[in-house]
């Protein structure tokens, strides 16, 4: 037996502001809130619609989202669980980490010309 996955479309809503999910008939499945600082997005949180749960949508919506943020420019801060879980599955998208990030040992710390302040002098 075949499992049939509703297609989906991820759009950006800055008013909101979210990623959000949508069935072909424009049902809203889900979405991946965010906060942005200029090209950086902070996802937050991403919740599914439990109608929906269990079908692929929360990975559609991650992955349609990031596609987005790459497309654009930007670069991602993964606060949300969901998000930083997913993006340890899919070390693919490492490059979209924000460089300035203190959340794991995937994202780049601060760079040489940013040493640590209390580190300074103690050669």
């Amino acid at each position: 037996m075949s499992v049939v996955r509703p297609q989906v479309t991820v759009s950006d809503d800055p008013d909101r502001p979210a990623f959000l999910a949508r069935l072909d008939d424009g049902t809203e499945a889900g979405g991946a809130y965010y906060r942005r600082r200029g090209d950086v997005v902070i996802f937050t949180h991403t919740e599914v619609d439990p109608a929906y749960e269990g079908q692929g949508i929360g990975t559609r919506l991650v992955a349609g989202a990031l596609a987005l943020v790459r497309e654009a420019g930007g670069t991602v801060v993964p606060l949300c669980p969901f998000v930083r879980a997913w993006m340890d599955r899919h070390p693919e998208h490492d490059d979209l980490l924000h460089a300035r990030t203190d959340l794991g040992s995937r994202t780049a710390g601060p760079g040489p010309d940013q040493a640590n302040p209390a580190q300074a002098g103690q050669e």
